[in-house]
């Protein structure tokens, strides 16, 4: 049974039917960014919407075949890293099918960063992609699977929000080139998983480190190398016309 020790804002809500509730406003909440920047850079079009359909099913497939190799099976899920993964490869494979060319990525990186907010809620209640044992019990501590735990979905909820807070004051300055945003958030969040993976139970698999932590450390250099790829070419750019 599911018995928090902390106050929670969503008390009333039952354990059985607050995870998919949480699931769904996730989801809900990713495509309400995606719109609210699609229509602020005006793209929304039936063809950037078909892309986006194509990114939430690849997304889908993706969370829940990665969860299915890493498990063997045995626990049912999803895997947010393998949805990513998924549905930036349907992405990529359908925009080259249609003639696509203009980026996308950072409505993407909206969506992904709000729904997760919300969405890291469904895995609190659900009991699952929880944390390590604590060593006593604290206010901040959660009770899951019979001990006291670090509350790690509510610090991806909290990481992602503000993630989602940040793209939105670097989107309101224009601050970085197209696709810039997609960027910024891949490193963000992939830095704040690197770090959130010490206080969650998966083992390690090579020094000392997870699989989702060498997968975040494959994430850091590829965001990271794009992104300063990217700052270069624009400042060289404005020299050139300067």
């Amino acid at each position: 049974m599911f018995v928090p020790t902390m106050p929670l804002p969503f008390g009333f809500l039952p354990s059985f039917g607050a995870s998919p509730a949480f699931y769904l406003s996730g989801y809900c909440t990713g495509v309400l960014a995606f719109a609210w920047l699609a229509k602020r850079r005006g793209l929304s079009t039936a063809g950037v919407w078909s892309v986006a359909l194509v990114g939430l099913f690849g997304g889908l497939i993706g969370a829940n075949l990665s969860q299915l190799i890493a498990s063997g099976g045995k626990e049912p899920g999803k895997s947010v890293l393998g949805g990513i993964i998924g549905g930036y490869l349907c992405v990529h494979l359908y925009k080259r099918r249609i003639g696509l060319t203009r980026p996308l990525g950072d409505l993407f990186a909206f969506a992904l960063s709000a729904g997760e907010a919300v969405g890291r809620w469904g895995c609190f209640f659900g009991e699952c992609c929880y944390g390590r044992e604590t060593d006593h019990a604290a206010w901040w501590s959660v009770y899951q699977h019979g001990a006291e735990r670090y509350p790690t979905q509510v610090y991806m909820s909290v990481v992602s929000a503000a993630i989602f807070a940040t793209l939105v004051v670097l989107e309101k300055r224009r601050s970085l080139p197209e696709n810039g945003l997609f960027y910024v958030q891949g490193l963000l969040a992939c830095t704040a998983r690197f770090a959130i993976e010490y206080y969650r139970t998966a083992a390690p698999v090579s020094l000392g480190l997870t699989a989702a932590q060498w997968a975040c450390l494959a994430g850091v250099a590829f965001f990271g190398g794009m992104l300063a790829r990217m700052m270069q070419t624009s400042r060289q750019t404005l020299e050139a016309a300067s």
